[in-house]
């Protein structure tokens, strides 16, 4: 039973933590932390997804460049290469794609504009819901 990525951003919200590539590492580390999240969406030019800057790629940078890295903006160490999703993006794809691409974060468009994020964590949270539900219908139905 596989559900749109709309049903998880109307039940979880659309807010998407988003920045400028001109941040530098140190701050973009500094708000992952504050949010409590594990990817920043890079804005650029005219509200155009540019980049997404991940834990992953904090940790890349240290290990590449170490203490310089700090005030590198993250332009050049984010990952330019997005692969986003639509609203009407399945459940079923969307773990596709996430488990084929080794992504655990997938902004979401709409026509163009940035309306979501999902994470792996999102995802897990609906597919263990679902479950639980079908669990319940099944104990109904030889109960009843």
């Amino acid at each position: 039973m596989s559900v749109s990525v709309r049903a998880i951003l109307d039940a979880k919200g659309r807010n998407v933590v988003t920045t400028s590539g001109n941040t530098t590492l140190a701050e973009a580390a500094k708000i992952l932390n504050e949010n409590r999240i594990g990817a920043i969406v890079v804005m650029g030019m005219a509200g155009k997804i540019s980049g997404i800057f991940t834990e992953r790629d904090v940790v890349n940078a240290v290990a590449k460049h170490g203490q310089d890295s700090l005030s590198q903006p993250i332009a050049s160490l984010m990952t330019a290469k997005v692969h986003r999703c639509k609203e009407d993006t399945t459940t079923d794809e969307l773990m596709e794609l996430m488990t084929h691409r080794r992504f655990r974060h997938v902004p979401v468009e709409d026509k163009g504009k940035l309306t979501g994020i999902i994470s792996i964590g999102d995802v897990v949270k609906w597919r263990i819901r679902e479950i639980e539900l079908e669990t319940e219908q099944i104990k109904a139905y030889i109960a009843g």
